[in-house]
């Protein structure tokens, strides 16, 4: 497991930009560690390599290069033509282990300390956005619940999660706080702006959606905030279990890729 002090490029921060030699290497790390905590499910086709490159901050080049290495370990396989891109084969190999712990241990405890950001800066966008919700707010906020609520497969029950946290933190009507949870989001997914997602997770968090949403459209502040903190510890147990299966050296042979449908 690599140490921050052991000259690792990106030890200055969970989002240091990748400008080294290693740079292919260190990003399809972070490509096998979102896929296996599942913020990448099977079946799934990753964002373009463009987008990827644009929102991780690196060259296509890095990008390219990251997947092909990617590839080798099985974890994806790539599609040529017009509906073609690099789709997720499985969430994990022999290889996920090392690259989890390569990425996950040596930002342990800067990870810890933005769990805890987190948690305030959504306690207070639910906190505020109970109190300054409109109509329209609270309809987008009710219709994020129902899509989530009626999503039959993995990607489509992350894409309402996503709109449902997006729709609440609008409502709160302060882009800079808007911006502050983005940030942080970021930083836990090591740049891919998603949540850890599995059939357990949607499960776990389906009856807080409810109660979140139910608090912000009825006003109840101290309750929004309340449900605020606590939801997204499901994340950081996520990647605390991803963490202690990759020390235990959890292999290919230790798969528990969940099925795509819920």
């Amino acid at each position: 497991m690599r140490n921050p002090s052991d000259g690792d490029p990106t030890a200055g921060g969970l989002l240091s930009p990748l400008r080294t030699p290693a740079a292919g290497e260190l990003l399809a790390d972070r490509i096998m560690t979102a896929i296996a905590l599942g913020e990448f499910t099977p079946g799934q086709r990753l964002p373009a390599e463009r987008e990827l490159a644009a929102q991780l901050g690196v060259s296509r080049t890095t990008v390219r290069d990251a997947l092909a290495r990617v590839v080798t370990t099985g974890l994806l396989e790539v599609r040529r033509g017009r509906s073609g891109g690099a789709f997720v084969r499985r969430s994990w190999t022999t290889d996920s282990a090392r690259a989890v712990r390569d990425t996950l241990g040596p930002r342990w405890a800067e990870l810890e300390s933005t769990f805890d950001m987190r948690h305030l800066v959504e306690a207070l966008v639910a906190r505020t956005a109970a109190e300054r919700r409109d109509a329209a707010d609270s309809r987008e906020i009710q219709a994020a619940l129902v899509q989530y609520e009626e999503a039959t497969e993995l990607p489509a029950a992350q894409a309402a999660d996503l709109r449902l946290h997006h729709a609440i933190a609008r409502a709160a009507k302060n882009p800079r706080l808007l911006a502050a949870r983005e940030q942080l989001l970021s930083e836990v997914s090591f740049g891919f702006a998603v949540e850890p997602f599995t059939a357990e997770v949607y499960e776990r968090a389906l009856p807080q959606h409810r109660q979140l949403a139910s608090a912000v459209v009825g006003g109840d502040a101290d309750l929004a905030w309340e449900i605020g903190r606590q939801h997204f510890a499901i994340t950081d147990d996520e990647l605390r279990a991803a963490l202690v299966r990759a020390v235990r050296g959890g292999d290919e042979s230790d798969d528990r890729t969940p099925d795509a449908k819920l």
